[in-house]
């Protein structure tokens, strides 16, 4: 999952303004639906209780087109606090449900949903005299990622490219490209590897991968190294390549969630379910992965939060024995969205209903539960 698109909104106090809006299509009336999209977004965070500066803030942006914005993207999300907008990012699709919401912690769930576990995908474009690299997915796209890992893929060579010297065999050189891709995959943090060139050239170097990585790497049949060459057809394929990697990454985390919340399993990783086991470790920062399910009884039960993020209890009074003059109440899977980022654990979203944990909330915990008996 994406986490640090949340940085902005995690390591914040609020209170907060979360909307999720549509974005009107460009037309001739496109100004005054985002005049009517604005006022009575504002209208209702007023209602709400939100101040009159953050809903000014508000109420500003949302009749302003982010930079880059063509009207390619139908939904957008906004989080301000304190009179600024802290985030304000599109969606890949339109809200499922346009709203408004002020409170002690951001409502971030719906956002998380939407774009998905977000797998990181290294994709290399090749050719007898080189290779491109580019990465998909956390990082943020491909644009500007040969900085994460420009040191992967060859000393000397410029962010993101690698030149093979032409003077050796295209045997020694797709060695070299394979030593690269080895390379950049280690750095990236990558989940798999997509080659887009010739099939001959294609071939070779995925052949001189180490078998790791050839697993986790496919070969796209279309396209080739230079800039737009069948793009749309490239990009289907990197998408079905993602596509797997989130279906498989979240069949992974809900098996281990199943093995060790079942009976009898002492070796099994921890797991937590229930609002109380759930609160208990999110609050002593056990919490390695959190399932989080769009539909759920317990996502949104209410619990107490303070200003930390590791401030959340069951009973408003537990925050208070701990220091907090001012528990507030907020939905438990934001709470516990809030403090499993802020401590660097994972969240998946379990989509499917026959995957995900009951009452829609779960968690793996961090270390193992010890087998041997005493």
């Amino acid at each position: 999952m994406r986490l640090s698109l949340l940085k902005p909104v995690i390591d914040r106090p609020g209170p907060w303004a979360s909307v999720y809006a549509t974005v009107p299509q460009s037309s001739e009336d496109t100004a005054k639906q985002q005049e009517l999209t604005a006022s009575a977004t504002t209208a209702q965070l007023f209602a709400l209780g939100a101040d009159e500066a953050t809903c000014g803030a508000v109420h500003e942006a949302l009749l302003t087109r982010r930079e880059g914005d063509t009207g390619a993207h139908a939904g957008r999300v906004l989080f301000a606090a304190h009179d600024a907008i802290v985030l304000d990012t599109p969606l890949p699709g339109p809200p499922a449900m346009p709203f408004a919401a002020w409170g002690p912690v951001p409502r971030v769930t719906p956002l998380l949903a939407a774009i998905g576990d977000d797998p990181v995908c290294l994709v290399v474009r090749l050719d007898r005299t080189g290779a491109d690299f580019s990465l998909l997915g956390e990082r943020g796209g491909a644009e500007g990622a040969g900085r994460t890992f420009a040191r992967a893929v060859a000393d000397g060579s410029s962010e993101r490219h690698f030149r093979t010297d032409p003077a050796n065999s295209w045997e020694h050189n797709a060695g070299e490209i394979a030593d690269a891709v080895r390379a950049a995959f280690e750095r990236s943090g990558a989940e798999a590897v997509v080659l887009v060139g010739e099939e001959r050239d294609r071939h070779q170097v995925h052949d001189k991968l180490p078998e790791p990585l050839r697993a986790l790497t496919c070969e796209s049949t279309h396209g080739g190294r230079a800039p737009g060459a069948e793009s749309a057809l490239v990009d289907r394929d990197i998408a079905q390549v993602r596509a797997v990697q989130e279906r498989e990454h979240i069949a992974q985390v809900t098996d281990r969630f199943r093995t060790g919340a079942g009976p009898g399993n002492k070796s099994a990783p921890q797991a937590a379910a229930g609002i109380p086991a759930l609160v208990e470790a999110a609050r002593e920062h056990r919490i390695d992965t959190l399932l989080v399910s769009p539909h759920g009884a317990d996502i949104a039960r209410q619990v107490w939060v303070g200003a930390d993020a590791d401030q959340l209890a069951v009973r408003g009074t537990e925050l208070t024995y701990l220091g907090e003059e001012r528990p507030a109440v907020a939905r438990a899977d934001d709470a516990l969205v809030r403090s499993a980022a802020a401590t660097g654990a994972d969240i998946v979203v379990v989509r499917d209903p026959e995957r995900a944990p009951s009452g829609g909330l779960g968690a793996l915990l961090r270390g193992t539960v010890d087998a041997t008996p005493d």
